[in-house]
């Protein structure tokens, strides 16, 4: 194993689910260091601002010694640039993942050739699970402390006054 590949994992992860951590989980026993890299998604309406996003993060992924969490603005390919790494992992649920992730992998893959995108399968637990259907259900006042870790249950809870 070459000890200096670093891959990355990057999202908006509005808020971190469980699948989210079942993919770290998975990358992080492939590769020596993982970064979590979280970004503003200028197409989405965030519900918890970046720093919270990380703070949630950090604290979610705390035990996982090889994992690191950072954030970036721009374009994954620059970033990639910047911190000297090549990999990209991302989640793929269920097929209809399939389509969006690969037109993005090749995108990447434009903007910067060296770039390969690496495709993780969550657990079966996990192949329904997003970070909208997480805000969905707590906006309706259902039950969903199974789905995402428990600081990001915790902030959820105050920051909506659950």
């Amino acid at each position: 194993m070459n000890t200096k590949i670093t891959a990355v994992y990057p999202g908006s992860f509005d808020p971190p689910t469980k699948g989210h951590l079942d993919i770290i989980a998975r990358a992080s026993k492939i590769f020596p260091k993982v970064i979590i890299a979280i970004t503003e998604n200028y197409n989405k309406h965030h519900m918890f601002s970046l720093q919270e996003r990380v703070d949630m993060m950090k604290e979610s992924v705390s035990s996982i010694k090889n994992v690191e969490v950072d954030s970036f603005s721009g374009l994954l390919a620059d970033y990639l640039i910047n911190i000297d790494s090549f990999i990209v992992i991302r989640g793929l649920r269920a097929l209809s993942d399939f389509e969006y992730e690969f037109q993005m992998a090749l995108m990447n893959r434009t903007l910067n050739q060296k770039i390969e995108t690496i495709f993780l399968m969550p657990d079966q637990l996990y192949t329904f699970l997003s970070s909208s259907m997480v805000k969905e259900i707590a906006g309706l006042g259902g039950d969903f402390k199974n789905f995402v870790p428990d600081a990001v249950y915790k902030r959820f809870k105050i920051k909506n006054n659950l």
